[in-house]
């Protein structure tokens, strides 16, 4: 058995992302399961992947062989790629990640936007995600050149200094006057790792507080172009707390309308989940200056948008 006392590097760090670095070379599978079982121990408790860890504080990591194929780092397998970049600068680098592209390898993903860029950059002395995508949604992704960048950046997202909006086509017609929704949510994770999330009453066991603020963007019949921004930053919120109205993100594979999306699918050839990170605000870590960055929509979701306002108003006519 390992003892790790936190330094002050790590400070501030998700516990997944501080074991990834100090086991080199075990496989990222084998560390997250190893999390989610229990064997980790955060000052003698369990703890969850996405534990903030402080320094001083004490990790309990049970013992890991690495095999001998296992010589080298999992992520010298992923290939090298750079993503269009929004804005960069000696402190840090905003992209816009593509759906169907994971933030990091780990769960059965090998490889993800930051593998990627690192094996891009070999030069990089420092580059980590300040925050994270789901895998299904696309739009822009911010990540620190220097550990004093990241550690400001993400004290900004965790006392929610940033402001965040979303776009994202649901089924149905939104009811214009539901603008806020203020629903706990539980996140549940299965046997083989698969995060689940489910709107609760506020005093169940394990219940987060959670509110998205809504807003129409445009209307089209039998769809709604939604403004998105989230005022808590929990897993799948958006999908959840939309869906739990009775209106899915159309493509939402884990949440949404699975009929309706093999519809759209095969009707219109869109196969993506349309939700879409397409502007965030904060302040620069160099200086305090507001930076806003802002991300079009990719153009399938522009494509699918043009056709159904083209069809409304054909009906409306």
């Amino acid at each position: 058995m390992q003892w790790l006392t936190v330094d002050a590097e790590s400070a501030g760090q998700r516990l997944d992302n501080v074991l990834l670095r100090l086991l080199k070379g075990v496989p990222k599978t084998h560390v997250y399961r190893v999390i989610r079982s229990g064997e980790v121990r955060l000052n003698k408790g369990r703890a969850q992947a996405d534990s903030r860890v402080a320094e001083g504080d004490v990790l309990r990591v049970p013992p890991m062989r690495l095999p001998a194929q296992a010589a080298e780092p999992q992520a010298a397998s992923a290939p090298p790629r750079e993503f269009p970049v929004l804005l960069e600068d000696d402190h840090l680098l905003a992209i816009d990640k593509p759906a169907g592209v994971a933030v990091h390898g780990g769960s059965g993903v090998s490889f993800g936007v930051i593998e990627q860029l690192r094996r891009a950059r070999p030069e990089a002395k420092f580059l980590e995600l300040v925050h994270r995508l789901d895998k299904e949604t696309s739009g822009i992704l911010l990540l620190a050149k220097k550990r004093s960048a990241l550690n400001a950046l993400q004290d900004q997202f965790r006392a929610r200094d940033t402001a965040k909006i979303y776009s994202a086509l649901v089924f149905g017609a939104w009811p214009a006057k539901l603008k806020v929704i203020d629903e706990a949510l539980l996140r549940t994770t299965t046997a083989s790792g698969e995060r689940h999330v489910r709107v609760v009453q506020a005093d169940a066991e394990g219940a987060q507080r959670s509110i998205t603020l809504v807003r129409v963007a445009a209307s089209y019949g039998d769809a709604t172009l939604l403004d998105v921004t989230l005022k808590t930053g929990r897993t799948h919120q958006i999908r959840v707390h939309l869906s739990s109205h009775g209106h899915p993100i159309v493509g939402d594979p884990k949440y949404g309308d699975f009929a309706r999306n093999k519809s759209f699918a095969r009707e219109q050839g869109f196969e993506r989940m349309f939700l879409h990170a397409r502007a965030l605000a904060f302040d620069h870590p160099a200086g305090g200056a507001r930076v806003a960055l802002e991300s079009p929509l990719p153009e399938p979701c522009e494509r699918l948008c043009a056709t159904l306002a083209a069809a409304s108003q054909g009906t409306t006519a």
